[in-house]
């Protein structure tokens, strides 16, 4: 097999295991009419996906991007409700939202379990499409556009203004699954004003995990870690199909902070969850972090999310974990784990339920 057909075979097994998205195919027309039928609550179309462009116009990315919006059953405009804001994973975009999430969060809502609650699905894919060469913005500001921006001012004004929701950053979510887990810590400790809560699944909170044998494929050990020094694109990140597919940090570093780039490791610790709790000085306190991840992940991000909880205890801050020793960076692990981040999230937003 040629090192091109190997690179394309990587990516499709990244794809196939990668997020909530896996093996997702596009709507038909007709997709989004099928959702609603399902529904006790709406699913409001801001996108080009259902045979007519609906996008919004982001003016951080100069651009229409695409966005569904969930409205709980009974949504009424002259009540205020909690907004929770949707960051798909690496390889996806909002049609994820449509495909596998939507669903257990309107069950959750009808049957009471979880509080009524608003909740925003933008596309953070760098040009408005998916595919197997697709970079991962993370939804930060770096040579793809600014991503973070365009979360953290576009969409969540465009919700203020569109929509009655409570002013209340502690009613205010931010779900991330993947890449989209790691925006949310890194937004909630950046942007405190606007949102109180992150609950994730499998989250790279280190990215510049490494044992103190410099090696990344080692699981955490608080008397044998480091840092890493600097991303080689050859770097392996992930690792599938027992082994035999080797995912490599330069198709998540290179696009985003261009090849060879001396600023890339200082860029990167700007934005690293784990690093933000000291350079922020985040306190016990701050806000409320939960999250959810495997054992056997194929990125072993149960590395980075275990030396983010230890230096968090070391700063007495506590954070919520939810850990399934089989567990995989897949969909099946995180709907399996679903059901606990609902019940936590419910009583974060209790005091906010609209009645």
């Amino acid at each position: 097999m040629s090192s091109r057909h190997h690179e394309f075979f990587a990516i499709l097994c990244m794809h196939l295991f990668c997020s909530l998205s896996e093996a997702h195919l596009i709507p038909r027309p007709f997709g989004l009419v099928r959702t609603n039928i399902c529904l006790k609550g709406t699913l409001v179309d801001y996108t080009s996906n259902h045979g007519k462009d609906r996008r919004f116009f982001a003016p951080s990315l100069c651009e229409k991007r695409a966005m569904y919006v969930y409205l709980p059953p009974g949504y009424n405009s002259s009540k205020q409700y909690p907004l929770a804001i949707y960051l798909h994973g690496f390889l996806s975009d909002e049609i994820n939202f449509l495909e596998w999430v939507v669903k257990p969060f309107d069950s959750a809502i009808a049957s009471g379990k979880l509080p009524p609650l608003i909740i925003a699905a933008p596309d953070g894919s760098p040009n408005g499409k998916t595919g197997f060469s697709t970079a991962g913005t993370f939804f930060m500001n770096s040579k793809l556009g600014n991503f973070g921006d365009y979360l953290t001012d576009d969409v969540y004004t465009f919700m203020l203004q569109n929509y009655s929701i409570r002013p209340e950053p502690e009613s205010h979510v931010l779900l991330g699954v993947s890449m989209g887990g790691a925006a949310a810590f890194n937004k909630v400790m950046k942007h405190r004003d606007k949102f109180g809560i992150a609950a994730t699944f499998a989250p790279p909170l280190n990215i510049r995990w490494l044992s103190c044998r410099k090696e990344y494929f080692d699981q955490f050990d608080p008397n044998c870690w480091g840092w890493r020094e600097y991303f080689h694109p050859k770097d392996p990140v992930g690792k599938f199909c027992c082994g035999l597919i080797t995912i490599r940090a330069g198709h998540f570093i290179e696009p985003m902070f261009g090849k060879n780039n001396p600023d890339a490791i200082a860029l990167i610790s700007a934005e690293n969850p784990i690093e933000l709790l000291d350079l922020l000085d985040i306190k016990p306190g701050f806000a409320e972090f939960y999250v959810a991840y495997g054992g056997k992940d194929e990125f072993n991000i149960n590395a980075q999310v275990e030396s983010f909880l230890y230096r968090a205890r070391e700063k007495g801050i506590e954070i919520a974990y939810d850990y399934r020793p089989s567990g995989r960076h897949s969909a099946w692990t995180a709907i399996r784990m679903l059901p606990n981040m609902l019940d936590w999230l419910s009583i974060r937003l209790e005091p906010f339920r609209v009645y």
